[in-house]
């Protein structure tokens, strides 16, 4: 049997709770400023930063089909070293780069 990931579980727990956090996060995609493109690239190195490899994988996929390049995550990603060093940002690369590879165009 799989593990349940978190949003399974959310979702089945308070889905009012995790709509509104959803809908909260399109108003700021939507009205941030930023072009998606650029909203998602910033968005992975705050999650490179972090250590969220799961984040990171999920929305480097975002990034490729709003017309990030492979160059653009990996930039991304290497530059949040200087923010935090190589500890959690290493898993991070590896997974991006899995991820754009992996992405449909």
């Amino acid at each position: 049997m799989a593990e349940a990931n978190f949003f399974e579980v959310w979702g089945k727990e308070s889905p009012e709770t995790m709509q509104a956090f959803f809908d909260f996060a399109g108003k700021l995609e939507k009205y941030g400023g930023l072009d998606a493109k650029t909203f998602q690239l910033v968005y992975i190195g705050i999650q490179a930063t972090r250590g969220a490899v799961a984040s990171v994988a999920a929305h480097t996929a975002f990034a490729k089909k709003a017309g990030a390049t492979r160059e653009e995550i990996r930039g991304t990603i290497l530059t949040s070293l200087m923010a935090v060093g190589i500890n959690g940002v290493s898993d991070c690369l590896v997974a991006a780069m899995q991820a754009y590879d992996n992405a449909p165009a």
